[in-house]
C-alpha cells in the first residue's frame, strides 16, 4: 500500500491529502501564484478546495500572512476556478 502524502491547510488546519488542496506559491521574485501541478519551486501554501475555506482566507488575510505578500483578487477567483472544477 503507498503512504497518501498529507498537508496542512493554512486556513482550517486540517491534515488533508494532498489532492483534496491546492497549492499557491510565492516564488524568489515574490510573484504569488497557483501551482496545480505542486512541484513549482518557492514558498507554498495549501489551502482547502472549498469555496469556505477561501471565503475565511481573504476575511482572514491568512495568504497575506502566510506567504508574507500582497495577495492580488484575481488570484482567489483563480482559486474559485479550481474549487468549481
Amino acid at each position: 500500500m503507498k503512504k497518501v502524502p498529507l498537508r496542512r491547510c493554512v486556513v482550517t488546519n486540517e491534515r488533508l491529502p494532498k489532492k483534496e488542496l491546492i497549492r499557491i506559491v510565492k516564488n524568489k521574485e515574490g510573484e504569488v501564484f497557483v501551482d496545480p501541478t505542486g512541484k513549482a519551486n518557492g514558498r507554498g501554501a495549501y489551502i482547502k478546495k472549498s469555496n469556505e475555506a477561501i471565503d475565511l482566507a481573504i476575511k482572514k488575510k491568512v495568504l497575506n500572512r502566510v506567504l508574507e505578500a500582497e495577495i492580488p483578487e484575481e488570484l482567489y477567483e483563480e482559486l474559485r476556478g479550481y474549487v468549481n472544477e
